[in-house]
């Protein structure tokens, strides 16, 4: 940020990590309904909104975080919030249609976490998994990657405390750009 500007550089959600791995969710939640459960069935509609509640929060967030740091936290927990709501539709889908949840520690888990540790993750890096393996698995990928993202999430909210903490809001700072400004002047 230079020192005649008060607004900081913001709205670079595609760098977020916990962008990422929302949008990998929000993909995966899109083709997981259309494979696994019926037409018309209104768990569809609130996973895919929950999925893409956790995306696009973030993005807002992220653009409004320039102006309003109260909006970016108020939105980045919102969309950790909608990730589980999602997170508790997938254990529910596990749980009465009696299949087993991974436990973090299993090799399976430990295996999708490993997929997910790449600089930038994308729908790809789990096609084959999502779109050859059976509901229980796909299901189980979904729940260690909403876990993933909502870690992520939790630690971007954490920073975003310390930032404010640390740099204030938007009127502080234009009140330091403006004092700034005004010892610039000549004095008459």
């Amino acid at each position: 940020m230079s020192e005649d500007s008060f607004i900081p550089p913001h709205g670079h959600y595609t760098e977020l990590l916990s962008y990422q791995k929302a949008e990998v969710v929000y993909d995966l939640t899109f083709r997981f309904c259309g494979r696994f459960l019926s037409k018309g069935d209104r768990t569809i509609d609130q996973m895919v909104q929950a999925a893409r509640s956790g995306k696009q929060n973030i993005l807002e967030g992220s653009k409004a975080s320039g102006t309003s740091k109260e909006t970016e936290i108020k939105l980045t927990n919102v969309a950790r919030a909608s990730l589980e709501e999602l997170l508790m539709d997938y254990q529910d889908f596990l749980r009465v249609r009696d299949f087993p949840i991974w436990d973090k520690a299993s090799k399976e888990a430990l295996y999708v976490r490993k997929l997910g540790n790449r600089s930038h993750t994308t729908y790809e890096t789990y096609r084959t998994y999502v779109e050859t393996r059976p509901a229980h698995v796909v299901a189980n990928i979904a729940l260690c990657l909403i876990h993933q993202t909502n870690y992520l999430l939790d630690q971007q909210i954490r920073r975003l405390e310390q930032d404010f903490l640390k740099e204030g809001g938007i009127r502080e700072r234009m009140t330091r750009a403006r004092l700034q400004q005004r010892s610039k002047l000549p004095h008459p």
